[in-house]
């Protein structure tokens, strides 16, 4: 879900991380994004001295903290230090690194995942992937090990990157049209609507709107999303709201 551009420059950075993993099989790297401006809406990293890996082009960061979305004051004091970029949630590690980073540092894994492993090639893997997978603690990668783990790196990637976690995201690839509104749909009519953004994967389900001003709407086959633009970073918090009151079929 990011769009990265050009691609040549994040095709590096992989081919330079995959290079240092195997001269550094217990490292694990992560990718910071050169931040454009002071952003609430990521997490960062905080980078520390760098080296050059042979045959690599860029330098290998040490990382030296993961740091939570900040607030307004916190992000442009990051931005202005230089040491801190937008963290891409992107990751390169052997497999066996990881696995075992999760068990020092998420212990209460090992025993699913272990059981994963053992019936994976087997007759049972389905039923031990429904049995055993729910049982996984709900946490982030960052959170479960990056933030507790000491040998962590990152690649800096200097190149325009895109979060398409959001729908205001939709306004960086698509063209607005004469009054601001983002429209991704087969079916549309808007009547002096501005700045809002209508997307549908229904192509025979119309949507049409009347004076809206900044507002999302986004519609499926069996759900629809209508609020202010501004307000969409909360979806999580409505997901967690449906989930609550019975409505899992709809997420």
């Amino acid at each position: 879900d990011q769009l990265l551009r050009p691609a040549e420059v994040f095709q590096r950075a992989i081919k330079d991380a995959l290079c240092y993993v195997n001269k550094n099989p217990d490292s694990l790297i992560t990718f910071g994004i050169e931040p454009t401006f002071p952003s609430t809406q990521l997490g960062y990293i905080k980078l520390g001295k760098g080296s050059k890996c042979p045959n690599c082009e860029n330098e290998v960061c040490n990382v030296e903290a993961f740091k939570e979305k900040p607030n307004t004051k916190t992000a442009a004091e990051y931005l202005e230090a230089g040491q801190y970029c937008w963290n891409s949630g992107m990751f390169v590690w052997k497999a066996k690194t990881i696995l075992n980073q999760i068990y020092k540092n998420l212990p209460q894994a090992e025993i699913p995942l272990k059981k994963i492993q053992a019936d994976w090639g087997t007759a049972n893997r389905e039923q031990t992937l429904t049995d055993y997978f729910p049982k996984l603690p709900k946490i982030s990668i960052d959170f479960a090990v990056m933030e507790k783990a000491d040998n962590v790196h990152a690649i800096r990637l200097d190149c325009e990157w895109i979060d398409m976690g959001s729908f205001s995201a939709l306004a960086d690839i698509i063209k607005a049209d004469a009054n601001g509104n983002i429209i991704v749909a087969g079916a549309s009519e808007l009547l002096d609507c501005k700045n809002s953004v209508v997307a549908t994967e229904d192509d025979d389900h119309l949507i049409a709107c009347i004076g809206l001003d900044n507002i999302t709407i986004v519609h499926t086959p069996d759900a629809t999303l209508v609020c202010p633009s501004d307000e969409t970073e909360r979806l999580k918090e409505l997901l967690e709201l449906i989930k609550s009151h019975d409505g899992e079929e709809f997420l």
